[in-house]
């Protein structure tokens, strides 16, 4: 008993005061890092939309303290051991040499570390973007400064390196873009089927339910698109809210089913039609 409270008078009090000022300096990081982000990202963009400076926010709040985290751990390892009289300048000599060894295998580490800082940087995308890397389209659900996770429409959860990133697509930064194919038959009158699709979009946008989502009042129709097989189709876009264009387009296309439903237009659909030719002259 008398020896551990010398050991606690000589070394412990220091250990429990090292371990003491990490956690309360971490516990102080936690506490106020996220309101002065918050404030720093609403001054730096203002402009911008909410959701895209509370996205901005919650992604750099979990990469500092995350890295915070991992720094005062580890500096508290080593100022522990020092206390218990743990050499630790051999390990660290060692890892060095071992560092020398290893050094061309870090290099894809360095490589994704030095991505992911620029990723951050240059704000390409943030936690909870719906981006596309390559062939993977998914919702970001974690961004490091080594890896990117993405969570697709099938539930796959995709790790990508940020090295391995070359050309990114962010589907929801700022603003989303609903982008409408629809097609009618040859016999109707393209001009009324335009009048209609404008007037369906715009009654959307009265909806209390689906108009906050919507920025375009009024549809863009670009273009008679394309002259099908079996029908015209006209192109329509409209600007959404970050990640909502999908719902939207749902909805819309929905809507202007049961417009043309109750207007008699018809939606193509692949058939064939027969012509027969004058008949056959009965056999002498």
């Amino acid at each position: 008993m008398e020896v551990m409270i010398n050991w606690v008078y000589q070394i412990g009090w220091k250990i429990f005061l090292i371990l003491g000022i990490c956690f309360g300096t971490f516990m102080m990081i936690r506490r106020f890092v996220p309101l002065a982000i918050r404030r720093t990202v609403s001054r730096q963009m203002k402009r911008k939309r909410k959701v895209e400076r509370e996205k901005r926010v919650k992604t750099l709040v979990r990469l500092i303290t995350t890295s915070s985290a991992v720094g005062l751990v580890t500096l508290a390892i080593f100022l522990v051991c020092q206390q218990v009289g743990i050499n630790i300048t051999a390990p660290l000599v060692g890892f060095g040499v071992f560092g020398v060894a290893v050094g061309f295998g870090a290099q894809y580490l360095i490589r994704d570390i030095i991505a992911g800082f620029f990723v951050h940087l240059e704000n390409q995308y943030n936690v909870g973007d719906v981006i596309r890397v390559g062939s993977i389209a998914g919702i970001v659900e974690e961004l490091s400064l080594r890896r990117t996770i993405l969570r697709d429409l099938d539930g796959a959860r995709h790790v990508i390196p940020n090295g391995e990133i070359r050309i990114v697509s962010n589907l929801t930064q700022e603003w989303s873009r609903a982008h409408l194919n629809i097609s009618v038959a040859y016999k109707e009158d393209l001009d009324r089927v335009m009048a209609l699709m404008r007037k369906t979009w715009e009654e959307m946008t009265e909806d209390p339910h689906w108009g906050p989502f919507i920025i375009s009042k009024t549809p863009w129709l670009l273009r008679v698109n394309e002259f099908g097989d079996s029908g015209i189709t006209i192109k329509m876009v409209g600007e959404t809210e970050p990640i909502k264009q999908w719902d939207i387009m749902g909805e819309y296309r929905r809507r202007i089913k049961r417009v043309f439903d109750e207007e008699g237009i018809e939606i193509p659909w692949p058939h064939v039609k027969l012509y027969l030719g004058d008949s056959m002259p009965p056999p002498r």
